[in-house]
């Protein structure tokens, strides 16, 4: 009898309670870090647009508003971390404390537009998802490397934008396949 392979299996669900049980991961800068405050709410849509209800995990990684990420010895003392974490809640949403990252240097020697890296994991996902947030109206964002290979009509699917109603709230939905799904890097 010839052997063939098990079917692969996804994980989950398990974030809320295992990877995400600390509420501090959503805050990635402190009250006494520089820069412009931000908060970045991140709403994941599965193919046919339904939330990906407590049953998906968000982590982001960050220059501070000074280029830097954490770890730099001046980034380190002013209570920027650089990284969250988060579980989405029952409207698919996950929202992170932060500030305005700044550009951050090129591999060309220009620069990139300022800009959040971000992994998605999901239950149905066997590996996690790969894509920056950047911001609506940032002028730095005609020049950035990455966003220039992104075809002109999927670049929306990276822009976060501002909320009409709360200053210092930025909004994105994550689509995970479908219409309108955001682009993800191959990394």
């Amino acid at each position: 009898m010839p052997l063939i392979p098990t079917a692969s299996q996804t994980v989950g669900p398990f974030f809320n309670f295992a990877l995400t049980a600390d509420a501090a991961l959503g805050a990635v800068a402190g009250p006494e870090a520089p820069g412009e405050r931000i908060r970045l709410a991140l709403r994941l849509l599965d193919g046919a647009g339904e939330p990906l209800r407590g049953d998906a995990m968000v982590e982001i990684w960050q220059a501070g508003a000074d280029g830097q990420f954490a770890g730099a010895e001046e980034t380190a003392g002013a209570g920027f971390r650089g990284f969250g974490r988060r579980e989405t809640d029952t409207d698919g949403v996950c929202v992170f404390e932060t500030v305005k990252p700044a550009a951050e240097p090129g591999s060309r020697g220009g620069a990139q537009a300022p800009h959040i890296n971000l992994h998605v994991f999901a239950r149905g996902l066997l590996r996690h998802l790969c894509t920056r947030v950047y911001f609506s109206g940032e002028p730095a964002n005609s020049g950035d490397e990455a966003l220039a290979l992104v075809p002109a009509e999927r670049r929306a699917t990276l822009l976060a934008q501002p909320s009409p109603d709360e200053p210092g709230l930025w909004r994105l939905d994550i689509r995970l396949q479908g219409e309108g799904e955001t682009v993800f890097f191959d990394v």
